[in-house]
């Protein structure tokens, strides 16, 4: 009996055209509060203030840095600022059983196993490829 195994399932599902739920409710914010802004105050300052809504808008619904969202790198800036910090450190006196070192015996080189750089990545090869014309059922 097969069973469908969902897949994707970190992708958002885009509900308003191009846009997630997420990305639409960012920008739908940021335009509303720039058009108060611009109806309710003077044009000159209502420009001026909009912009920088406009743009943190933007960037909460667009801008990802190393592949996370910009509300999870604002959260987690905001929880490395707001949070105390405090290190301690605390010397252990080691034991003399600890301070005795077993010596250590070297490993043969390769090159005295008669195996070269070479005949490694033949061998790593030759397990990677599966012969086209013969190829072995699964166990």
């Amino acid at each position: 009996m097969e069973y469908q195994v969902p897949q994707f399932i970190e992708v958002e599902d885009k509900i308003f055209g191009p846009l997630t739920l997420k990305q639409f409710i960012y920008l739908a914010g940021g335009i509303g509060l720039c058009v108060v802004l611009i109806l309710y105050l003077p044009l000159v300052l209502g420009i001026i203030l909009a912009l920088p809504v406009a743009a943190f808008s933007g960037a909460l619904a667009f801008y990802r840095v190393n592949n996370k969202s910009f509300t999870d790198m604002l959260g987690a800036g905001f929880s490395f600022y707001s949070k105390d910090r405090l290190y301690l450190w605390k010397k252990e006196e080691k034991s003399e059983e600890a301070k005795t070192v077993a010596p250590v015996t070297p490993l043969p080189a390769r090159e005295k196993l008669g195996i070269s750089s070479g005949r490694l990545k033949d061998l790593a090869l030759s397990l990677d490829i599966k012969d086209q014309n013969n190829p072995q059922e699964p166990i």
